[in-house]
């Protein structure tokens, strides 16, 4: 399922170029000017997630908790806390996406990280999106809104849809791209409400999930079903998708997640037998389709234990050809069927599951889901990509995409020392200035990051003068 967006990300280099500037004495010239005045606000407002949060999401969460406090902050505890877990998030989102290159050439990119500027394709306009590197590359300091990731999609950059401006990275671009799919998402707005997220007016704190067809966000609470437990590990496909695609229902039936009955202290003899019933509906799926012991089991009305680990959702037993008839007709016939109405979440695999004959790989294709045959199309899969490029970068010691070691590249040997020198002395002395937070127990704002960068820039400026000398 998909987790997090690049917010963190940005954080990140946000902080590296902050660092870079101080270190140079540029005056912010690469910096995003917007991003420096907000470094911990609202260039990280959290995209829509699932289960996880960004480091604003946290200050935005505190925020909620505190009514009376002044200002929102956040402690260093709990930012040391978040941090790596962020880092591996956004490794894998971005991870699988080229932060140089502009991914046009490609054609229509299997799944990329996308964005939509705000600044260049506002509301009321053509909607339009763009890759990674062109949110860096051709709209710096724009309000961009972090799409996660989407399927199919060619980059839009500097096409007709952005009047005069032409794309930095791939001008030769074709005037629209015919193939691409646009919602809702592309100007900020998600779920069945039609909100941004996060909703300034939306006082109850929900996470998003993302469904699998149509790759809109929607609140838990909007998709007409109580959310499993374990649904990080689960693929999710709203009402609406659902009924757009009939005969997934008939897969739901036997096939997905059993809809969790919600019970009531003391159980009636009603409660009882809807488990019972579901019970044993999951013994007869689970002798059609054996697990292993450690394979994930879903408990309708308990709690569900996820010790799968995630290189097992390759795993599968059904392959294309090797049954005698039609499955999906099989389970029509059976007679089995559940109620058609909310979102329905999918169990680890399920994709494998699917009828591979002739007759419903056409029924794919005219309901233009034929992607659901493909492992390789989840979110899961494009993370694991994303996950193993960086891991592959850090084991043979690559620089990878870190803008601060880019740009020492650039720069001839006596530059780099006297930068690594002047990095080291501050990063010492930003360890000595956050301990007296820690050893306080004060939180850090970001007006204290920024009176931390100002006083060691009137340091420096006034080693240097004092290090001039004039001859006679």
């Amino acid at each position: 399922m998909p987790s997090i967006c690049s917010g963190n990300v940005k954080l990140h280099n946000t902080f590296l170029h902050l660092s870079f500037s101080y270190i140079t004495e540029d005056p912010l010239s690469p910096v995003k000017r917007d991003l420096v005045d907000s470094s911990v606000s609202s260039c990280l407002v959290s995209c829509p997630g699932t289960g996880t949060r960004n480091i604003f999401a946290l200050v935005s969460s505190r925020m909620a908790a505190s009514d009376g406090a002044e200002e929102a902050t956040v402690s260093l505890v709990d930012v040391l806390e978040e941090d790596e877990e962020l880092e591996n998030e956004a490794s894998a989102v971005l991870g699988g996406s080229d932060s140089e290159k502009c991914s046009y050439p490609e054609g229509y990119v299997k799944r990329q990280a996308l964005y939509a500027c705000n600044t260049c394709t506002p509301k009321g306009g053509e909607p339009a999106g763009i890759c990674l590197a062109c949110s860096y590359k051709c709209h710096e300091g724009h309000d961009l809104f972090e799409l996660y990731t989407k399927r199919n999609f060619r980059c839009d950059c500097g096409n007709d849809k952005f009047g005069e401006m032409e794309c930095k990275l791939f001008a030769d671009k074709e005037k629209v791209n015919s193939g691409n799919k646009y919602s809702h998402n592309f100007f900020g707005l998600y779920c069945t409400c039609d909100r941004p997220y996060p909703d300034p007016e939306d006082e109850d704190p929900d996470e998003m999930i993302q469904c699998i067809v149509c790759e809109d966000w929607f609140h838990g609470r909007h998709l007409g079903c109580v959310v499993p437990d374990c649904v990080e590990l689960q693929e999710m496909i709203c009402e609406s998708c659902m009924n757009k695609t009939p005969f997934l229902w008939n897969y739901a039936a036997h096939i997905a997640v059993p809809p969790i009955t919600k019970v009531s202290p003391c159980k009636g003899e009603e409660d009882v037998k809807v488990e019972a019933e579901n019970d044993e509906e999951e013994k007869k799926i689970k002798n059609e389709n054996p697990k292993s012991p450690d394979d994930e089991k879903v408990q309708v009305n308990g709690t569900s234990t996820c010790k799968r680990k995630h290189q097992e959702e390759a795993e599968g037993s059904s392959e294309e050809g090797s049954c005698s008839g039609c499955k999906l007709r099989e389970m029509k016939a059976s007679g089995r069927s559940r109620t058609l109405q909310g979102a329905v979440f999918w169990p680890s695999a399920w994709r494998k599951k699917l009828c591979t004959c002739t007759d419903c790989k056409v029924l794919y294709t005219d309901a233009g889901v034929y992607f659901l045959m493909d492992e390789m199309d989840t979110v899961l899969a494009y993370e694991n990509k994303g996950k193993s490029t960086m891991q592959a970068e850090q084991a043979g010691g690559a620089e990878g995409r870190d803008p601060l070691m880019s740009a020492l590249n650039n720069l001839n040997r006596v530059q780099q020392l006297e930068i690594i020198h002047e990095y080291n002395d501050m990063k010492t002395e930003l360890k000595d200035y956050l301990q007296q937070f820690a050893a306080e127990g004060k939180v850090v704002t970001p007006e204290d990051i920024r009176h931390f960068f100002e006083q060691q820039q009137s340091r420096k400026r006034r080693r240097a003068n004092a290090g001039q000398y004039y001859c006679s």
